[in-house]
């Protein structure tokens, strides 16, 4: 909320604040959302999030270290399946990034706007997610009619490259999005 320059003992009203006022309007922020609870790359996205003056919620059901920076903030939710993803659902929007590997909540992000990211870099995009929810539901399938199935691959190093890689191209285009005369 801005306020206007009124100088109270000369009862003026000083315009050219008000003209910046009425010139400048508040430019929405890039957010950026971490499923916090297993995500291999929170320290990628701290130094990302430092580089662009980004603020960051790091959202899990437990105490979390986090680093102590005015753009980071910490929110721990209560205990629970989904409590952290319906917080993550509810507050993020298209000018906001959501790191999880979690592919419900990747969906449920992607409609509402949301630039959602794995953490090996994967995009999850409105042309993406149809795949990938149909393939976690027949792995889930799989494994409760008894079959065995691969967890994911550890995180190597050209996957974190991919990741930083895609974060930054997040970024970048939803600032030309918010800032077109830049």
């Amino acid at each position: 909320m801005c306020a206007l320059a009124i100088d109270a003992s000369l009862n003026l009203f000083d315009w050219s604040t008000a003209a910046q006022v009425m010139e400048e309007p508040e430019k929405p922020a890039i957010r950026i959302f971490v499923d916090a609870d297993a995500c291999p790359v929170k320290a990628e996205i701290y130094r990302v999030a430092e580089r662009y003056g980004l603020k960051v919620f790091v959202v899990a059901n437990s105490f979390m270290n986090v680093p102590r920076s005015d753009l980071i903030e910490r929110v721990v939710v209560s205990e629970g399946p989904d409590i952290a993803d319906n917080w993550i659902a509810e507050w993020a929007g298209e000018n906001d990034i959501v790191i999880t590997a979690d592919i419900p909540l990747a969906g449920r992000c992607v409609s509402k706007g949301a630039t959602v990211i794995g953490p090996t870099g994967k995009p999850f995009t409105d042309d993406s997610i149809g795949m990938a929810l149909a393939t976690r539901d027949l792995l889930t399938d799989l494994r409760s009619a008894g079959a065995t199935t691969r967890g994911p691959p550890p995180l190597s190093r050209q996957n974190i490259s991919r990741f930083l890689s895609a974060l930054d191209l997040a970024v970048t285009r939803l600032q030309r999005k918010l800032n077109p005369s830049s």
